[in-house]
């Protein structure tokens, strides 16, 4: 398999770019104006050159621009509290991985690269419709009929939590320091929002960082 790896910064992502690393040919970050992208983009850069795989940050300004979202800069206010639909709904950013899955399926071709991996996990599925299983295999397909090569999107993290990634993550040595997941974007996680509050979940017992 030579790969190219969608890869935010966050805990999910780089928990799979170490354990996929031998494959991976390239990772991408997508700057799409979430509050958050400037400090997860920082630590995928520095993930990326720890482990020697090439990095590309990819610009999709139109997304901040035209889309509506509270986790876009343009949007309102991030909500606090737990996890769930209620409270996260207004963080989606409509078919924000088949934009990202789209580009990559095409730079994965353009580089004759055979897959694209991306990193979502059952906890996303009652919140974000494109991180669900139908999603995937959907994608998955079309990707496959659509290209030359038959380029393939595999979601390894699909199917379990975000808990189990983060044990996998510690057992493939990742520093979860070097890693982002804050919705607010600031210089420390704020400990308050959903994303937070999921982090913790999943790094209890071993969790190295630092909440305002």
């Amino acid at each position: 398999m030579n790969a190219l790896i969608i890869y935010s910064g966050g805990l999910d992502s780089t928990t799979l770019l170490h354990e996929y690393k031998d494959s991976i040919k390239l990772a991408v970050s997508f700057d799409y104006g979430s509050k958050h992208n400037a400090r997860e983009i920082e630590f995928a850069k520095e993930n990326c050159a720890r482990l020697g795989i090439r990095h590309l940050v990819i610009p999709l300004e139109f997304i901040g621009k035209y889309f509506k979202s509270d986790l876009l800069i343009s949007g309102s206010d991030i909500p606090e509290g737990n996890y769930d639909e209620d409270n996260m709904r207004s963080t989606v950013v409509p078919f924000r991985n088949g934009i990202m899955l789209a580009v990559a399926t095409g730079l994965a071709e353009s580089l004759d690269l055979d897959t694209v991996l991306i990193a979502n996990h059952a906890g996303d599925h009652t919140i974000y419709p494109d991180c669900r299983p139908g999603f995937i295999k959907a994608f998955d397909a079309a990707a496959s009929e659509g290209t030359f090569i038959g380029v393939r999107v595999l979601s390894p993290y699909c199917d379990i939590t975000k808990r189990e990634i983060a044990l996998r993550g510690r057992s493939l040595g990742v520093d979860f320091a070097l890693t982002y997941s804050c919705y607010k974007g600031g210089e420390k996680h704020c400990g308050l929002c959903g994303t937070c509050r999921e982090r913790k979940e999943a790094l209890e017992g071993f969790d190295p960082t630092l909440y305002a």
